[in-house]
């Protein structure tokens, strides 16, 4: 059986692939938990410096939870009242979301299909998303009585606003690639055939960039939805002064100065 989720890291770029074509790249437990480490991976790796989400096939990103295993889960949780089919948040879903969104160095999302439930949550997570045209997104929870996790509660909100978040959650539909764009979810659109390539293209791109900076810029966006101005002040200063004793700061100036392209090392 193949491996349901690849991990390669090339160059600083941590490429992980969501390899479940089959199924539309659904979440079972082997597949979280492969997820779940894979990331977590790459956060940690001080090797890596930009990490590129993506799936395989083209038909799918991830459509959540593998919903043919988990109703086999219920029927076994009803019988010895185990509860264990929703500690799949706790154990997988919140683990992952967190080393996505928390990864001290940027996260491209490739989504080159469909988006639906946790699956739409982890693209919300990363830092940039590049769609293909033939992409679609769909919160898909309230549609299998469920409510958001993965994020989405908290990252749809804040990119499309809470009315239409309330709109897309309460009433769970598929939208456009396009539509995605039009809202801000997509940070660009691009034709599918060319998606893999403008995502490695900018990956590696990130990967070669000043690390410690887009560490404190994630850092910084983060803390100031949640603070006020001038806590987000203080943040920027304490902040500003992390980046600005950073060596790729000095190799960046050095390299203005000398009219050359900086060389980063991510320290």
């Amino acid at each position: 059986m193949a491996d349901t989720v690849l991990y390669e890291v090339s160059d600083g770029l941590a490429t992980i692939t969501l390899n479940r074509p089959e199924a539309m790249n659904a979440l079972n437990v082997a597949a979280k938990v492969a997820l779940r480490d894979a990331v977590r991976a790459a956060a940690d790796d001080e090797g890596v410096r930009a990490v590129l989400l993506t799936a395989a096939g083209d038909r799918a990103f991830c459509v959540g939870q593998d919903l043919k295993e988990h109703i086999g889960l219920l029927v076994a949780d009803r019988e010895d009242g185990g509860g264990r089919t929703m500690s799949t948040v706790h154990e997988h879903y919140n683990p992952i979301v967190k080393a996505l969104a928390g990864a001290a160095k940027p996260v491209v999302a490739a989504v080159n299909g469909v988006a639906a439930g946790a699956g739409f949550g982890f693209a919300l997570a990363a830092d940039y998303r590049i769609v293909a045209d033939t992409a679609a997104f769909n919160t898909s929870f309230a549609g299998v009585a469920l409510t958001a996790d993965s994020g989405i509660s908290w990252t749809l909100p804040r990119v499309v606003g809470p009315s239409r978040a309330t709109d897309l959650l309460l009433f769970p539909r598929s939208i456009t690639a396009q539509e995605a764009y039009d809202l801000g979810i997509a940070n660009r659109l691009v034709p599918a055939a060319e998606l893999r390539a403008e995502a490695e293209k900018t990956a590696r791109a990130l990967a070669a960039g000043p690390t410690v900076a887009y560490a404190a810029l994630k850092e910084s966006v983060a803390y100031g939805l949640t603070h006020s101005l001038e806590e987000a002040l203080e943040k920027e200063d304490e902040l500003q002064t992390r980046a600005g004793a950073s060596e790729d700061h000095t190799i960046a100036v050095q390299a203005f100065v000398d009219k050359e392209k900086p060389k980063y090392r991510g320290r």
